[in-house]
């Protein structure tokens, strides 16, 4: 039987306004407070049935980083900390994960800080994120799904060159015990891209 061939590791990645850098598990002190602010948003609540309904303990807050590191490293997911590039600042997150390289498939998910919202954040994170999977996992097709009446999340997927293949009926519970329709999108490797945003560090 053939050995499985490992998947890549995420690796720093730059665009205009806007840093990615893998998560780690040494955190200091303002990325940790950053962090809990962003996993207790009430806003992620609305639309997310893996957020919390309030602000997490510092031991919440490192579980859940635990656990992005653990499927990490099991090949499954490329998690990064999106970052203000002057000052280093957490904006927010975004995540490969589901990654199948069999099928040559993944899911991806992000969430913005409160305070970086309406910024271009999401979006800039999801074009650098979805130009190295392609590049450097090989995948051919990357899934986003998100509740049909979260608008910003439909426009930030369209601008990410995700298509709008769908509404699945109530797909998609939240935090708060409804359950939403979810509009599934879909970008595809052979999708033509406008540009590309990459330019890549590796992080030692």
């Amino acid at each position: 039987m053939p050995t499985p061939t490992p998947t890549p590791t995420a690796v720093e990645l730059r665009g205009p306004e806007l840093l990615l850098t893998p998560w780690s598990a040494e955190l200091d002190q303002p990325d940790l407070d950053d962090l809990r602010i962003g996993l207790g948003d009430p806003e992620q609540a609305r639309w997310n049935p893996r957020a919390q309904l309030e602000v997490p303990t510092e031991e919440q807050a490192r579980a859940w980083l635990a656990r992005v590191l653990a499927r990490a490293a099991e090949g499954t997911l490329a998690g990064w900390a999106a970052r203000d590039p002057r000052t280093g600042r957490l904006l927010g997150h975004l995540a490969i994960r589901e990654i199948d390289q069999e099928f040559r498939t993944a899911r991806v998910g992000y969430w913005t800080m409160p305070a970086a919202r309406g910024r271009g954040v999401a979006t800039g994170a999801l074009l650098l994120a979805t130009a190295w999977a392609f590049a450097e996992l090989d995948l051919h097709r990357m899934e986003l799904g998100h509740a049909a009446a979260h608008g910003a999340s439909c426009a930030i997927a369209r601008k990410g060159g995700y298509r709008l293949e769908g509404t699945l009926r109530e797909a998609m519970p939240d935090s708060l015990g409804h359950r939403h329709d979810l509009h599934l999108h879909a970008r595809l490797a052979t999708d033509p891209l406008d540009r590309d945003p990459v330019d890549r560090d590796p992080v030692n």
